[in-house]
């Protein structure tokens, strides 16, 4: 049954079928015009079709609104959304704007905001959601709560002040990084930048890792120093050690100088390596063990939470020490091979004969060739004294020989170039002492 008043925030998420039942895709946002006198009017939906490519789908292209999907007549334009002038998103930006209730004369927040059919597939903006000032100073304490039609408020933006972005933050709280990613890009410039400053620094180093160069430079640029360092401090060693490669060479070093010494440490070995080479490829967070290390402690480290699949799909054993440069490296063990010995078995005695590492300055074809000839989703990286430094996984790989703009490219899209990303040598100080490939 269609429903005649729906919720945005609910809505968004939601899977979009044609007649005959094949999904199209997922709506990400709901497209209005502003009106002098009636309420918003509903012109449509953006809609995510595979490939990530954002759509728009006319409001007199949807059918049945109404538990949880949205059907339309299957006839839609695949090109590539664009916004007009005198569009407005709901949800990137009606949400978390200011209005004042014109009765009351009190300012409040948009939360939500529901759309409703006026029959003959005539949608407008109905209803407001709002959230009125606390009124008690406990710092866990809510305003109350409140509905409210358009014609019952005025939009109070004061001036200076930046629309807030918690609530869509809170839309799109169920999004992959890499799909949260390409909301963001698609948002308007400013918009971006304050839904950015918004996500906590774990999400947004995961949501920058899946972004073009260029737009997370812009992001990290707008950001404080120490904030900025924060982020770094979260993401990939060498996601961030590409970002630092194309900052300058004071801000670089003055972002390395205030992030966490271990991770600042990683960054710079990372920064040493041409970005075509093993070295520039691979990231310094392996699961590394002893020969001693039995089959359950090995199954225990690759089972944790926040471990990368590529990543916790072979552990690597050495000998002391057992951070990146280590000991001797000795070999892989992949973890369906832990999967057929009992708990109590020595990692040592599984290790795969076959699989030889890569030399950190070996090229990126090489790379690639002995990974696809082996069918390996991630390849140990050694030094000249055969101690192991990092790991090259098959993202990284992917990531390198894709196109720059391969993220912001749906079906059908020409490819571009591919990444040539030089890397400049990094800035040694006094505070500690950069690492070359052979420690």
């Amino acid at each position: 049954m269609s429903a005649t008043k729906v919720f945005v925030a609910r809505l968004a998420g939601c899977s979009v079928f044609d007649p005959a039942g094949d999904r199209v895709g997922r709506v990400r946002d709901v497209l209005v015009v502003y009106r002098r006198v009636d309420p918003p009017h509903v012109v449509g939906l953006i809609v995510e079709v595979p490939g990530k490519r954002r759509i728009f789908v006319s409001i007199g292209r949807i059918t049945s609104i109404g538990a949880g999907q949205v059907i339309t007549t299957g006839l839609v334009n695949m090109r590539r959304f664009e916004q007009r002038g005198g569009e407005v998103r709901v949800i990137a930006e009606m949400l978390g704007r200011k209005v004042l209730i014109k009765k009351e004369r009190t300012r409040a927040t948009i939360e939500d905001v529901a759309i409703e059919d006026r029959g003959q597939g005539d949608w407008e903006v109905s209803q407001l959601f709002l959230r009125k000032p606390k009124t008690t100073p406990s710092p866990f304490g809510k305003g109350p709560t409140t509905f409210a039609t358009w014609n019952e408020v005025t939009e109070d933006e004061l001036p200076g002040e930046a629309q807030s972005a918690e609530h869509v933050i809170a839309a799109y709280s169920d999004l992959l990084p890499a799909d949260l990613a390409s909301t963001l890009l698609d948002l308007p410039e400013e918009r971006r930048f304050e839904v950015a400053e918004e996500l906590p620094d774990d999400r947004l180093a995961d949501v920058l890792e899946e972004m073009p160069d260029q737009e997370r430079i812009d992001i990290l640029t707008r950001l404080e120093d120490a904030r900025a360092a924060d982020v770094l401090d979260q993401m990939q060693p060498d996601d961030a050690a590409d970002v630092l490669a194309q900052f300058p060479d004071d801000r670089s070093e003055a972002l390395l100088q205030l992030m966490e010494p271990e991770e600042a440490q990683d960054v710079r070995m990372l920064l040493e390596y041409e970005p075509d080479t093993a070295g520039g490829l691979m990231t310094t967070e392996p699961v590394i063990v002893s020969a001693d290390a039995t089959v359950a402690e090995g199954l225990a480290l690759i089972r944790r939470h926040e471990l990368a699949p590529a990543l916790g799909a072979s552990v690597c054993v050495t000998l002391p020490p057992y951070e990146p440069p280590t000991g001797r490296f000795l070999g892989l063990v992949h973890f369906q091979r832990m999967l057929r010995y009992p708990p109590n078995e020595r990692l040592g005695t599984l290790i795969d004969q076959q699989t030889e590492p890569v030399r950190v300055d070996a090229s990126a074809a090489e790379v690639t060739r002995v990974m696809a000839t082996y069918n390996l989703v991630s390849v140990p990286v050694v030094d000249d004294a055969h101690r192991l430094v990092g790991v090259v996984t098959i993202d990284d790989v992917l990531d390198h020989v894709l196109p720059d703009d391969w993220r912001s490219q749906g079906e059908g899209d020409s490819p571009s170039r591919l990444r040539q990303r030089p890397r400049k040598t990094p800035v040694t100080t006094g505070r500690r002492t950069t690492r070359g490939p052979n420690g």
